[in-house]
């Protein structure tokens, strides 16, 4: 089943479901005769508001966030634990207003039943899904074409597995060789691995299962970096978990984990927040330091020729090119010779853009880059696109850091001085690797916190 069906099934199923649960609760409600009213509640104008509400619920906690071959069980805690937390919501808010109104305290009660009927219709709704989607895949319908990067008696044995699960999803296309004198899977072989961008395009391959042998290890971030920046899913066996240690999320496969290589580290819910606090403070910030900007916007015209911006191309998330927007702080035409590294005293920073780089200010339209969704508030720093194809030749794994929308301050720039050279960004690279394996509001909070400090104390660039 594709993403989009899956997708339009589970509205439509919740959509049934909650209509359902709704009318049950109605029932007992309003034509039990269990509370008298002088003027019943209406019935469809509620169903379309708590239809809505429940959308909005369920899209916060990622319910509808693609899970391919998931179990029903996990669907299960997944609506329990939902349906629990949204519920309470609604519980709070009844209390709130019959406070207000003095109401009945029955009215309170009915919520709990409302709970009920709406953890037991909505479960069946998601669990009746996964159902026919099992037995959809145990027919050979929508099954994954699957390539196994491996070689030895581990790829052999996850072939057999899948084979014999054919409701895992996975339809099993061939083998990569890891190594040349490997005989093992010579049957299958599609290849070499660095054969493995052809093979994924021309046998349109969606997942890819990584089994290699204790001695192959040093295999992984080749084969990783390969695969980057294509669309496939990635899974590993679990001995080789220390060497991407805080990308993973383990899956069971009958038994056996497999790790999932980068996955999505913030929840729906998270990353739509932090997008409505990048959103809100950048244009508070803007509006509100307007005229501070028009200020420095004259004294730059006054202090050197040139204009008040500086505009630049950097790499966003997924290598998209976008240009960056600052405070111009050097003389024009500082690059003529090409990118080059600015250091603390670099004779081409104006006597004002000394000023505006210590206090950061020349980094605020880049609040710009915010409101356009080309940057985040919180994130690793954009490189320009020169120094970032000089990174990859140099740091297999640098792909990694282009898998998050860069931002205006970040981790690294808290705890690492300014980048003066190519050695200053390869030290900062651990630094932006630890914000992006441990993405939350909570550490955004910290490195902003901490920038503000930085800030007042005028330690910037």
């Amino acid at each position: 089943m594709s993403k989009r069906k899956e997708k339009i099934f589970l509205f439509l199923f919740d959509l049934i479901f909650i209509a359902l649960a709704w009318t049950v609760y109605y029932y007992i409600r309003v034509e039990s005769g269990w509370i008298i009213y002088a003027n019943p509640p209406a019935f469809i104008a509620p169903l379309i508001a708590i239809y809505i509400y429940w959308l909005v619920i369920f899209s916060f906690a990622g319910l509808y966030q693609h899970w391919f071959v998931r179990s029903r069980f996990d669907e299960f805690s997944s609506v329990f634990k939902t349906v629990s937390v949204g519920c309470f919501i609604l519980f709070f808010l009844i209390f709130l207003d019959d406070m207000m109104n003095d109401a009945p305290i029955i009215s309170r009660f009915l919520i709990l039943i409302y709970w009920l009927l709406t953890v037991i219709c909505v479960s069946t709704g998601r669990i009746i899904i996964r159902s026919v989607q099992r037995n959809l895949l145990e027919k050979g319908i929508g099954l994954r074409n699957t390539l196994i990067a491996g070689s030895g008696e581990k790829a052999i044995e996850l072939e057999a597995m899948i084979k014999k699960y054919p409701q895992l999803g996975y339809k099993f296309i061939g083998f990569v060789k890891i190594n040349h004198n490997e005989s093992a899977v010579n049957r299958n072989s599609l290849g070499s691995i660095t054969e493995i961008k052809k093979i994924i395009k021309e046998k349109e391959i969606s997942e890819i299962l990584i089994a290699l042998e204790l001695n192959e290890k040093e295999k992984l971030i080749e084969i990783i970096r390969y695969c980057s920046e294509e669309k496939v899913n990635m899974k590993i066996l679990p001995d080789m978990y220390e060497i991407v240690s805080g990308m993973a999320r383990t899956n069971q496969i009958y038994g056996v984990p497999l790790i999932e290589v980068m996955p999505d580290i913030m929840s729906p819910a998270g990353l739509l927040t932090k997008r409505i606090i990048d959103v809100t403070i950048s244009f508070l910030t803007l509006i509100i330091l307007f005229p501070l900007l028009v200020l420095v916007s004259v004294l730059i015209k006054l202090n050197s020729k040139g204009p008040v911006f500086y505009k630049q191309e950097r790499v966003g998330k997924k290598n998209v090119i976008f240009t960056m927007y600052k405070f111009r702080s050097m003389i024009v035409n500082s690059e003529e010779y090409g990118p080059e590294w600015s250091g603390s005293n670099d004779p081409r920073i104006t006597k004002i853009g000394k000023i505006l780089r210590r206090l950061y200010i020349d980094e605020i339209p880049q609040m710009i880059n915010v409101l356009k969704n080309e940057m985040s508030l919180i994130g690793p720093r954009p490189e320009r696109p020169f120094f970032v194809e000089q990174l990859k030749k140099e740091i297999p794994y640098y792909y990694k850091r282009l898998s998050v929308k860069p931002g205006i301050t970040g981790w690294a720039q808290i705890k690492h001085k300014y980048d003066t050279s190519v050695d200053d960004v390869k030290s900062k690279l651990q630094f932006d690797f630890y914000y992006i394996e441990n993405m939350s509001l909570k550490l955004d909070f910290k490195i902003m916190i901490n920038t503000i400090i930085v800030i007042i104390l005028m330690k910037g660039h």
